[in-house]
């Protein structure tokens, strides 16, 4: 794969004449998209012009070992740097295979959190507004910003359901790997025994749709509007401003109660139904072509166990990874990178060991 680097300079010389073109600097999503990408060959050519410096170190004092000189102190220094340099040269050759590896192209979209309450009753309704949280408090460590699209909350200070867009650079590739089932273990306020108790949520990470790339056919689509309603049923306003809106072919159905506005519930139902059917369609495709092998770190099937939080003994565990930290205070105050990051890391391990 590194032996088809040779021609970087003639793709990076290309993209620095789009990066210059008026037309596309108009555009800002396909500047943006250009930058990238002069931004990843750019990065690709230093690490492989490294390489090839440490290969021309390599041989140079290799042929100096050969030489065979008098000074033994010069060829103990050769060896010593060669001992590095092969180290080095190991380095780059991983950096650049990662850099090759095939993009998930959904890397670089915003994403779609979405948490519901599973078994538990109260205390998983809980678990899924300290979930929320810490989302929050993560993509604001990343100068990402956050959007409540969808939100079902109980009087307890928990949610049923809440769906978030999640909007910033590499959104979806930070969080790809937190869908699934989220399970937690703590002593409830209302626990008079002190009893742990065990419950669960799930949670779900879509990327966002481009309208262009997926067009809804709105005649496949059913519109219901109602009152909307706070917690325990009350009343929150007297218009029927709250959107259900069912895709008739799927029977996903999304519902929006957020905004006092009907016209901004029915746009940010849209929104969430768009990302749910490009979900599916992408889900029904990674079925049909990978049957039978999982992804690396786990199906991103709803149903699957992925990681639990300990509360009595501080302690989160990834199931996928076999991760165990004691640092659950700081993970659920938004410092996910110590989970995050290897987790990317074993999914780009796998990857390279399957095309070596």
């Amino acid at each position: 794969m590194i032996d088809k680097l040779t021609d970087l300079d003639e793709k990076i010389s290309h993209l620095e004449g789009r990066l210059s073109d008026p037309s596309l600097i108009a555009d800002q999503k396909s500047y943006q998209k250009v930058a990238r990408e002069h931004a990843h060959f750019s990065k690709l050519q230093t690490l492989y012009d490294e390489l090839e410096s440490v290969v021309e170190d390599i041989a140079e004092n290799r042929e100096l070992l050969q030489e065979g000189d008098d000074d033994h102190e010069l060829m103990e220094l050769a060896r010593e740097e060669i001992e590095e340099l092969l180290a080095r040269e190991k380095e780059l050759e991983q950096d650049i295979m990662l850099l090759l590896l095939p993009k998930d192209p959904n890397d670089d979209r915003n994403t779609f959190l979405e948490i519901r309450a599973g078994t538990g009753g109260d205390e998983a309704a809980l678990f899924v507004a300290d979930l929320f949280r810490m989302y929050s408090r993560y993509a604001e460590s990343q100068g990402w910003k956050v959007e409540i699209m969808s939100s079902s909350s109980l009087g307890i200070g928990g949610f049923k359901e809440i769906i978030a867009l999640i909007s910033g650079t590499s959104v979806y590739s930070r969080l790809k790997y937190e869908s699934g089932v989220h399970r937690v273990q703590r002593v409830p306020e209302t626990e008079t025994q002190g009893r742990i108790h065990t419950s669960a949520v799930t949670v779900a990470i879509l990327p966002e749709a481009d309208e262009v790339e997926l067009n809804i056919d709105m005649n496949e689509l059913k519109f219901d509007v109602y009152r909307a309603s706070g917690p325990g049923g009350q009343s929150v306003n007297t218009t029927d401003s709250a959107v259900r809106i069912t895709h008739l072919p799927t029977g996903l159905v999304v519902t929006c109660q957020d905004e006092k506005s009907q016209h901004k519930n029915k746009a940010k139902a849209l929104t969430v139904l768009r990302a749910r059917l490009l979900d599916k369609m992408e889900q029904e495709h990674h079925d049909r072509i990978s049957k039978d092998r999982k992804s690396q770190v786990g199906s991103g099937d709803r149903s699957e166990r992925i990681r639990t939080y300990n509360f009595p003994q501080g302690r989160i565990t990834d199931h996928r990874i076999n991760l165990t930290l004691y640092k659950l205070e700081a993970v659920m105050a938004g410092k996910l990178e110590d989970i995050l990051t290897p987790l990317i890391t074993h999914d780009q391990e796998e990857k390279l060991r399957l095309i070596q």
